[in-house]
């Protein structure tokens, strides 16, 4: 195995030389290489074990990083895929590899350009770090160039869905979620994760843990703050969580949209799921009038056009503040 290491190392040099200097130079080169390869054993790595140490290299940045297990995991599977799909050395991918590979699982699994373009971001986050990193001699995404998908306006609730929504809801706990969801613009997740303690109903606010674990303060409003306190006297159990299913455990992600749906039945309301309320709040807040700064600190977001994302403004609120900013 060494000998036949010694010998496609050799080979692989040759070629790279070959183009770069004289048949005679290069002679003398390879033999002074050979010479000195004779006190050392090589071993040649297999395309799989390189791809996975690079990859783990990778992942473990972003964990010191802080981003968020779900991110790592995400990743992690993406990044996986792609190799194993492509299959060649990470330091012999190019870009046309990259298209080849995004054009093949766009048709065999008939994806949506929006889901080639989160795959996209991917590769280029991984690649320019192992370039920044000098593990590749060059980045093969740099040409890659974004994937266009269409703009889709999102829906939000509107006022009559909210109240369809809260007279759907059988029980206090239900109508407190609901409350807390549309109030606060948490994540489901920091929802899931809030235990009572972190609550706060005299000056109505809370601490939640965001993505990367970050804390943030989140605030709510009187009729929230009061359907979490009847809730909390219909509470016979000693979990910490601020909501529990009925037999007592603590709420999960799985859980909460289960409920949402069942509101979904119940009420007529269509779409409903925890992120519609989130981006109902950033576009209630940014129609008031607060600031997108203060709504992106409130949300969690580091970037500004994050929050972006979320506010869904019609053809009346961009008719109305223009006449109330310049018209008036």
């Amino acid at each position: 195995m060494a000998i036949e290491a010694k010998v496609s190392f050799l080979n692989q040099l040759e070629n790279k030389l070959r183009t770069t200097t004289t048949a005679e130079m290069m002679t003398k080169f390879l033999a002074t290489v050979s010479d000195v390869m004779e006190h050392y054993d090589l071993h040649e790595i297999p395309c799989e074990e390189m791809h996975d140490d690079l990859l783990q290299c990778y992942l473990d940045a972003m964990a010191v990083q802080g981003r968020s297990e779900k991110t790592i995991a995400y990743y992690k599977i993406v990044l996986q895929k792609m190799l194993k799909g492509i299959n060649v050395s990470v330091r012999s991918i190019t870009v046309y590899h990259l298209r080849r590979y995004l054009g093949e699982i766009k048709v065999t699994n008939n994806l949506m350009d929006s889901t080639l373009e989160g795959y996209r971001s991917v590769y280029c986050a991984f690649f320019r770090w192992l370039y920044r990193e000098a593990l590749i001699s060059r980045n093969p995404a740099d040409n890659l160039g974004t994937i266009k998908v269409p703009k889709v306006v999102k829906d939000v609730f509107s006022d009559v869905d909210m109240e369809m929504l809260r007279r759907s809801c059988e029980k206090v706990r239900d109508r407190a979620i609901v409350a807390f969801l549309a109030s606060t613009g948490c994540r489901v997740s920091e929802l899931c994760s809030l235990n009572r303690d972190q609550v706060d109903l005299n000056n109505r606010e809370c601490v939640v843990h965001g993505k990367g674990d970050k804390e943030r303060t989140v605030y709510m409003d009187s009729v929230t703050a009061l359907l979490i306190r009847n809730y909390m006297e219909t509470r016979k159990d000693r979990n910490e969580a601020l909501f529990v299913t009925r037999t007592g455990a603590r709420f999960l992600e799985g859980g909460i949209r289960d409920l949402m749906k069942r509101l979904e039945e119940r009420s007529g309301v269509s779409h409903v799921h925890p992120h519609k309320f989130r981006r109902t709040f950033a576009t209630n807040m940014a129609r008031r009038g607060m600031p997108i700064q203060t709504i992106a600190k409130l949300m969690g977001h580091d970037k500004v056009e994050t929050t972006m994302t979320y506010v869904v403004l019609y053809k009346e609120d961009t008719k109305y503040a223009y006449h109330h900013y310049y018209a008036s």
